[in-house]
């Protein structure tokens, strides 16, 4: 079932990525109060190995902060030192690239590996939740509201078209940093 709401997932990891760093870097907040929309970038293979590499430690930093709280400066220390520790220049810039790549990931299709956009990935997975005769009644009712929902939301167009192809290329390293099951 996790396969098949990747889109979600995906969706929630960009929207849990930008809440978290909203609550850690106040400019980031503002823009986010104000509507801001993803700052899209050319990303680069040496970019998309230090969100690999940093991936695992931010999760566990940005776990120890509380939603709403005024966050620790020991903790804002340890994740700035963390995304320069892995190439970038600051923690923004690690927030936009794994935004960046959330953007493009959630429209690779996993069985083909080829990217399609994630309205294309979420019917998809729509489709296949409801001819799946094994998934109950209560989670096939449930994935497909959180689908639906997922389907409903705005997609920015990518922009840099070279992050596809390096995404792509680099999927099944992604995969678990964008927390997919491999099978």
């Amino acid at each position: 079932m996790n396969r098949l709401i990747r889109p979600v997932l995906t969706a929630l990891t960009i929207a849990c990525a930008a809440a978290s760093f909203a609550s850690v870097t106040t400019d980031r907040a503002m823009a986010q109060q104000q509507g801001g929309e993803l700052k899209q970038m050319a990303l680069t293979q040496k970019q998309i190995d230090g969100a690999i590499a940093a991936q695992k430690d931010m999760e566990a930093l940005t776990a120890k902060m509380q939603p709403n709280a005024k966050p620790d400066p020991k903790v804002l220390a340890q994740v700035d030192a963390t995304a320069k520790k892995n190439g970038f220049a600051s923690t923004d810039e690690y927030y936009t690239v794994m935004d960046n790549i959330s953007l493009v990931y959630g429209g690779i299709d996993p069985a083909t590996k080829k990217y399609v956009g994630s309205e294309a990935v979420i019917k998809s997975q729509i489709a296949e939740v409801t001819a799946d005769k094994k998934m109950s009644a209560n989670d096939k009712k449930q994935a497909l509201e959180q689908l639906n929902q997922a389907l409903k939301q705005p997609e920015p167009a990518v922009q840099n078209k070279g992050n596809i192809d390096l995404v792509v290329a680099n999927f099944d390293k992604l995969a678990p940093v964008m927390n997919e099951d491999q099978q």
